[in-house]
């Protein structure tokens, strides 16, 4: 199953995607795919489930479901700690970090 979404460019090595100009993680590809897809609909619920508080104003349930969704993607790899042993570049530009040069050709393609 893939890592990043499949429709926007990716980094080499595959632990960023570009969307709207800024580098956002990719999920742990160590991650079985029973685990990644149980973490989705876990992930893709509390998303639901954060629409849905605040469009009947309940702040509580927000923050529950936010926290839920921060939960899934600290689980998933996309938020905490990196899965890999290296520096984190997440909403960055990449312009502005080691990626700079790819990010150039991408552009230029």
């Amino acid at each position: 199953m893939p890592t990043c979404p499949d429709h926007l460019p990716s980094t080499p090595g595959g632990r960023y995607f570009v969307h709207n100009g800024i580098l956002w993680r990719c999920s742990n590809p160590d991650l079985d795919d029973d685990t990644r897809q149980r973490l989705v609909k876990d992930l893709m619920s509390a998303r639901r489930d954060v629409g849905t508080a605040k469009r009947s104003g309940d702040d509580a349930a927000e923050r529950d479901a936010r926290g839920r969704v921060h939960e899934a993607k600290v689980a998933l790899g996309e938020r905490g700690p990196t899965w890999w042993d290296g520096e984190d570049y997440n909403r960055m530009k990449p312009e502005n970090t080691p990626y700079a040069e790819w990010w150039t050709a991408v552009q230029a393609s």
